[in-house]
């Protein structure tokens, strides 16, 4: 007890037992000035392995001499314990102090002095977690709850009945409940659980260093199967049973450092327990630990790079040693025949090992070979763990020499061209080190990771995602989720020339300059070097470089333009190009953040694909002639609505006031929408609000008729705000009439349509009460920002250019926030500019916004002094407002 001697003084606590009040403010006052004490060692540079420990000591003594004073006379009938973490004598300064309070049957006259000290300890600022039991009440605890076993099975005496305590010990042995096999099978379920709480990855944008997969609770895992079954007190114990070697222990060891010293940082930036590594810590214990900027890379993005790089080496760690745990443990009786795969491997118990200890050394082109055995042998359960530290320790083999290597090379292709196990095996590649070894540009992006809200996961982890995105087009169990996808993959000539595109489309990230253009150029050398073709390594090439081509054209442009399509349809030049960046553009949508794909996004491809698709199969005819294609519309939408039972009579009337514009923004589809509408409409004052779920567009579609007004668009768009709507899109139209023709498509904040029809018809009457009213009163928007958002801020910007009609677009740069659409709107009205077109795009905290606006004689705006008014008007309103 040196260390706690030091850190918290007590030698007056007998004195004080008379005076609870006195007590009470001795013990804080102590306490408060050895936790300061610890937090200046921590900034001091004193390593958070001895911290863990000095706290947990000090904690110790403070508790002993306070029990002292309760429970002296009743020591035979009661004992006082530390469970847990704390009994492990390890306490990080915001973790709970977990106790465990032994009492015999006669024991009742302790209860009121045992609330009275519990009080007290709660009172003076300790977090307790305690139970009061006898020693069956222990046993009946620990064998219904494989939690309870496990902290019990860490118990450490501090004061009391020592008998009593060792009978409760016996009593709660593998000898007398949970046996070792049945602890580690029920605390390997656990895992799995906890694993599946996290998406079965440790890169999660704001991870668990406790609780995640890697993290401090698999490390503990280790160590109680191994206590279990070994009896082990320390993890150093699995080296002397040879479970691990010294250099593996030393990782281990190194690892749970390392993640001790975020967590203790955590602790005392939040002054609370605090597990999550959220944004604004990240940044905190960034500065805090000496990370700086560097050419490339921001401090933090460095310092989560060192995490998550730690993280998978434990997460291997454990891979391994569960195996090896059951091994020993569940498979001792299994029969011990092995079959033989060939000179090189064979199968035992249903996981592959090498057939000797020199195979890799004598046969480096193993280490690739056997991910590819285990491809075209799906009943192979997995690799055994001595094979897995044998892969491990053989990496340094993968030098230029083998990359060279025609067995190699070839080995590497037949990896990507097999029809099985592609996303399991680059998995497994990656996590045992063979990926990066192999590929060595590909470990420059393990564990990078970008500090914003759009990509949620590290490069290679994302990068993993999208093969594997790309592996479910080609299984029939998931042909539902996306048909089209399913369709078009059997349509490639080679599935090859997908994967590797999906394996390089990220790999520059993190180096500075154009990540499509240096990826591209890695992507060609690496086909060609791997006896691709060169058409087929142009094509590698050309989608990497063009990964961001469809999506952007689609969420950024108008793709109703006929210019836009034709445009977008010269970069593709072939149906197979199409095919192969609409597949790589699906996957890698849905491979950057679970949230990001939506019903709005897969309509817009799918649109933007079927127009080039026209294009590139008819030519010009269907892209240029405006009149043509307008009369075409009119042709469908006419023929549908008479089959509907609309005269033709009612359909020249109404149309008559509507203009080519109207025509040509709007589909065949969404005319006969409007049409239909406007004619069911009774004829009286009240504005028409008509809501529908778009199948074109996807999301919900708000359709506005109403006499146009210098707010409208501002009321809108801070209406459908306050009902927490996401607008993606917007259409702006005025009749010769002045009546408004206005799309607006929505999104719930979950990304899904509106689908209660009561919220329906509630969004319908607050619009119709907004436009009646007419006037804008918008303040700020209730709903909250995000807690995310408010770590990130984006200066905004706004920027002015012409498209190829010569009319004025406006695009707005900023960060995400409630409300930001009707703001932009104010600024649009106070300046009295009309927006025609919009398109919202939003990339995590960071939106792009495209507009296209006019004067309110519907005229481009060419003077600088007016664009330049309407500049400093937006970014007024969205960085003071």
């Amino acid at each position: 007890m040196s260390n706690a001697s030091t850190l918290i003084e007590l030698s007056d606590i007998n004195s004080l037992q008379d005076d609870q009040n006195r007590l009470h403010k001795y013990l804080k006052s102590r306490l408060h000035s050895a936790k300061e004490q610890l937090t200046e060692k921590f900034n001091s540079g004193v390593s958070a392995d001895t911290l863990v420990h000095q706290n947990a000591e000090m904690i110790d003594a403070l508790l002993i001499q306070t029990w002292q004073i309760f429970f002296k006379q009743y020591q035979n009938q009661i004992a006082l314990v530390a469970v847990g973490g704390y009994g492990r004598g390890e306490l990080h300064p915001g973790s709970d102090i977990d106790l465990a309070i032994l009492v015999t049957s006669d024991a009742s006259a302790c209860f009121p002095l045992i609330e009275q000290f519990i009080t007290l300890l709660w009172d003076i600022g300790l977090e307790v977690g305690n139970t009061v039991r006898t020693i069956e009440q222990c046993i009946e605890a620990a064998q219904n709850n494989i939690t309870v076993a496990t902290n019990l099975m860490e118990a450490r005496l501090l004061s009391g009945n020592e008998a009593l305590f060792d009978e409760m010990k016996s009593a709660t042995s593998p000898e007398n409940i949970w046996p070792v096999n049945e602890f580690f099978e029920a605390k390997w379920k656990e895992q799995i659980a906890r694993h599946h709480k996290y998406n079965d990855t440790a890169y999660n944008l704001e991870p668990n260093i406790k609780e995640g997969p890697g993290g401090l609770r698999d490390i503990q895992m280790i160590g109680w199967v191994a206590k279990r079954h070994f009896g082990a007190t320390t993890l150093h114990d699995l080296v002397k049973h040879g479970f691990l070697n010294e250099k593996e222990f030393n990782e281990l060891n190194e690892g749970q450092n390392f993640l001790w010293r975020i967590r203790y940082g955590l602790h005392v930036i939040t002054n609370r327990r605090e597990d999550r590594l959220l944004f604004d810590h990240q940044r905190t214990l960034a500065k805090m630990f000496g990370f700086k900027d560097d050419k490339h890379n921001l401090s933090v993005e460095i310092f989560m790079k060192q995490y998550y790089r730690a993280i998978m080496g434990l997460n291997r760690l454990n891979e391994m040693l569960l195996q090896l745990f059951e091994e020993a443990i569940l498979l001792t009786a299994d029969n011990e025949q092995t079959i033989t795969i060939n000179s090189r491997f064979q199968v035992r118990r249903g996981f592959i090992e090498i057939s000797s200890e020199n195979v890799f050394k004598k046969y480096p082109f193993a280490l690739l070979e056997i991910f590819l055995i285990l491809q075209q042998h799906q009943e192979i359960k997995g690799v055994r763990a001595t094979t897995i530290r044998a892969i491990r320790d053989h990496r340094y083999l993968i030098d230029e020499k083998f990359r060279s290597d025609l067995r190699c090379r070839s080995l590497f292709m037949e990896i990507i061209r097999q029809p099985a196990g592609i996303t399991n095996e680059l998995r497994r590649m990656n996590q045992y080190g063979i990926l990066a070894a192999y590929l060595p540009i590909f470990g420059h992006i393990v564990g990078q990771m970008q500090h914003d809200l759009f990509h949620v996961y590290t490069v290679d982890e994302h990068t993993l995602f999208v093969v594997r995105n790309l592996r479910r087009f080609a299984i029939p169990e998931y042909s539902h989720e996306l048909p089209m996808c399913s369709e078009l993959y059997e349509k490639l000539p080679k599935t090859e020339i997908l994967y590797m595109a999906g394996l390089f489309h990220d790999i520059a990230k993190g180096r500075g300059g154009d990540h499509s253009e240096l990826g591209a150029v890695d992507a060609y050398d690496f086909c060609r070097h791997h006896g691709m073709s060169e058409y087929d390594a142009d094509l590698v090439a050309w989608l990497v470089r063009n990964h961001l081509l469809l999506s952007q054209t689609s969420q950024k442009e108008d793709i109703s333009d006929p210019e836009v399509i034709k445009r977008f349809s010269s970069k593709i030049n072939s149906l197979t190009h199409l095919h192969y960046l609409y597949l790589l553009t699906v996957a890698d949508i849905r491979a950057t953040n679970p949230s990001l794909w939506n019903s709005w996004k897969a309509a817009l491809l799918v649109e933007l694909y079927s127009s080039c698709a026209s294009f590139l199969q008819h030519g010009s005819t269907l892209a240029d002639k405006l009149d043509e294609r307008i009369l075409q519309k009119q042709q469908q939408a006419t023929r549908q609505l008479k089959t509907n039972g609309v005269s033709e009579s009612d359909i020249t009337q109404l149309w008559q006031n509507l203009d080519e514009d109207y025509f040509s923004q709007y589909s065949s589809s969404d005319i006969i929408w409007h049409t239909e509408t406007l004619l069911a409409h009774k004829p009286d004052t009240s504005p028409l609000i008509a809501i529908r779920t778009s199948r074109e567009r996807g999301g919900t579609e708000i359709f506005v008729h109403t006499p146009d007004a210098h707010h409208l668009f501002a009321g809108i768009t801070y209406t459908l705000a306050r009902f927490g709507l996401d607008v993606v899109g917007a259409r702006i139209y005025t009749s010769n009439t002045g009546d408004t023709f206005d799309s607006y498509n929505v999104l719930e904040e979950n990304g899904n349509a509106i689908d209660d029809p009561q919220r329906v018809e509630a969004i319908r009457m607050a619009l119709q009460q907004q436009i009646i009213d007419g006037e804008l009163r918008p303040g700020d928007i209730s709903r909250q920002t995000p807690r995310q958002l408010k770590y990130f801020h984006i200066p905004t910007e706004v920027n002015f250019r012409k498209d190829a009609h010569e009319q004025t677009v406006m695009e707005v740069i900023t960060t995400d926030k409630p409300g930001l659409l009707s703001r932009i709107a104010m600024a649009l009205a106070e300046c009295h500019v009309t927006l025609r077109n919009a398109r919202v795009t939003t990339f995590g905290e960071r939106v792009e916004d495209t507009f296209l606006i006019t004067d309110n004689h519907d005229q481009t705006i060419d003077d600088p002094q007016k664009l330049n008014q309407l500049r400093e008007k937006i970014i007024g309103f969205l960085e003071n407002k």
